[in-house]
C-alpha cells in the first residue's frame, strides 16, 4: 500500500510547499481541467481514424482492431478501480499531473509503433492515464464551476468527451489523408498539447474538500462504490449510460470501416468525419439542452437514440449512404442529450466527500459498455460480416434504450410526485 504525505492543498509537504506562489483564480483552474478532459478524449479517438490504415498496413482483422480498442477501455477500468477515488484523498492536482505524464508516454509509444505490439502497449498506457485522471477531472469540474453558473461543471463533464472525440476524429482524418507521416504527426502534436496543459495543472488551485485518511494516499479497489441510499436511482440512470457508450464504442472501433463501406470511398477522412459527425451532433444537443432539467434531458436523449438507431437500421437495409449520415447525426444528438441528462442526474446523487468515488463508478459502467459489446461485434464481424453484425448490434442497443426510457420515465414521474408533496 503506497503512502505519500501531503498538505491539505494537495501540494507535497516540505519547505518549498510552505510558501506556495499565489494560485490562479478558480475560473482558470476550471478551464484547465476542461482542456485536460477534451485532450484526453481527443487523443483516445485519434486511433479510430487510423484503424483502417493500421488494418491495411499490418493485415489486422476487424476482431483484432476491436481488441486493440477494448484494451484501452479495460485499462481505463483498471485505473478507475485502483485509483478512481484517489483524488478524494490525495487531491485533484497531483492525480491529474500523473495522468498527463502517462498520456505523454502513450503518445510517444503510438508515434513509435510499427506493429501490433507497440500499438497494444500504447493503448494500455493511454487507458491507465485516462482511468487515473477520470475521477479527478469529473470531481474538479464540479468543484471549480463558476459560482454564477453552477451547472456548468456537469455540462462540461458530459460535453467534453464528445467535443474531444469529434475533434480527434476529424483532425486525425485530415492528417491521415493529407499530411506526411500520418501515424506519427497526430501523436507528436498531442505530446506538445499535453505538455502545455501539464503546466496549467501544476499552477492551478487545489479543489478537493479535504482528505478522509489523515493526508495519506491509500490505493484500494474497494473505494469504488455507490452509496446504498442512492443505488436504486443509480441503477436506473446507469442503463442510459450503458446504451450511450455501447453506441460510442461501436462507432469508435468499427464506425469508420462501416462508413467507408456504405459510402464506397477510400478517403480516410470519411472515417474520421463519421466519428466527428456523431460527436459534433452530440455536442450541439448538449449545448442546446444545457439548462433543461436532467431527467427530461435524458428522456429526450433516449428518444433521439431510438430514432437514430432506427434510421441506422434503415440505412443498412437500403445500403444508403445519405440515410446513414442523417442517422449518424440523429444518433449523435440523442447520444449527447442522454449522456448529459443521465450524468447530471447521477452527479446530483453524490455528497462532496464521495464525489470522486461516484463519478468513477459512473465511468466504470461507461467503459464496460464501450468495450465489451465492441469486442463481441468485432469477433462476430469476422464470422458474419460487418453489415449483418451492425444490424444485430443496433437492434440489441435499441432494446436497451427502450428499457432505459421506460424506467427513466417512471423515475421522472416519481420524482415529480415526491416534489409535489414537499
Amino acid at each position: 500500500m503506497a503512502e505519500l504525505s501531503r498538505t491539505t492543498t494537495g501540494v507535497p509537504a516540505g519547505p518549498a510547499a510552505a510558501q506556495p506562489a499565489a494560485a490562479p483564480p478558480r475560473g482558470s483552474g476550471f478551464w484547465v481541467v476542461g482542456a485536460v478532459l477534451v485532450l484526453l478524449m481527443l487523443s483516445s479517438s485519434v486511433p479510430s481514424a487510423l484503424y483502417v490504415l493500421y488494418q491495411e498496413r499490418w493485415g489486422l482483422s476487424s476482431g483484432m482492431i476491436t481488441v486493440v480498442f477494448a484494451l484501452y477501455a479495460v485499462t481505463v477500468l483498471i485505473g478507475l478501480l485502483l485509483f478512481g477515488s484517489l483524488s478524494d484523498t490525495l487531491g485533484r492536482r497531483p492525480v491529474l499531473g500523473v495522468g498527463l505524464v502517462l498520456a505523454i508516454v502513450s503518445m510517444g509509444l503510438f508515434a513509435g509503433a510499427r506493429g501490433l505490439g507497440l500499438l497494444l502497449a500504447a493503448r494500455a498506457v493511454q487507458g491507465l492515464a485516462v482511468g487515473l485522471a477520470t475521477g479527478a477531472m469529473g470531481a474538479a469540474l464540479l468543484e471549480l464551476s463558476p459560482r454564477s453558473r453552477p451547472a456548468l461543471g456537469a455540462q462540461v463533464n458530459s460535453a467534453g468527451p464528445t467535443v474531444g472525440i469529434g475533434l480527434g476524429g476529424i483532425g486525425a482524418g485530415l492528417l491521415v489523408q493529407y499530411a506526411p507521416a500520418p501515424t506519427v504527426l497526430s501523436y507528436l502534436l498531442l505530446v506538445a498539447a499535453f505538455a502545455v496543459t501539464l503546466v496549467g495543472v501544476v499552477r492551478m488551485r487545489e479543489s478537493a474538500p479535504g482528505t478522509r485518511s489523515g493526508g495519506r494516499m491509500r490505493i484500494s479497489a474497494r473505494r469504488i462504490h455507490v452509496p446504498a441510499a442512492v443505488r436504486g436511482r443509480f441503477a436506473i440512470l446507469v442503463l442510459t449510460i450503458v446504451a450511450v457508450w455501447s453506441v460510442g464504442g461501436f462507432y469508435l472501433s468499427l464506425g469508420p470501416h462501416l462508413a467507408l463501406s456504405l459510402l464506397r470511398s477510400s478517403n480516410y477522412l470519411v472515417g474520421g468525419a463519421t466519428v466527428a459527425l456523431l460527436a459534433g451532433a452530440a455536442t450541439a444537443a448538449q449545448l442546446l439542452l444545457g439548462r433543461t432539467e436532467a431527467l427530461r434531458t435524458a428522456v429526450l436523449g433516449l428518444c433521439g437514440l431510438l430514432a437514430g438507431l432506427g434510421l441506422v437500421l434503415l440505412a443498412l437495409g437500403l445500403g444508403s449512404a445519405p440515410v446513414f449520415l442523417v442517422a449518424t447525426a440523429v444518433l449523435g444528438g440523442g447520444w449527447g442529450a442522454a449522456f448529459l441528462g443521465s450524468f447530471r442526474a447521477l452527479s446530483a446523487l453524490a455528497e462532496p466527500a464521495h464525489r470522486g468515488e461516484l463519478t468513477a463508478a459512473v465511468y466504470v459502467f461507461a467503459y464496460l459498455a464501450m468495450s465489451v459489446p465492441a469486442v463481441l461485434a468485432g469477433m462476430l464481424t469476422n464470422i458474419h460480416g460487418l453489415h449483418r453484425t451492425s444490424v444485430g448490434f443496433m437492434a440489441a442497443v435499441a432494446g436497451v434504450c427502450a428499457l432505459a426510457l421506460v424506467v427513466t420515465l417512471r423515475l421522472a414521474a416519481r420524482t415529480r410526485a415526491e416534489g409535489s408533496t414537499t
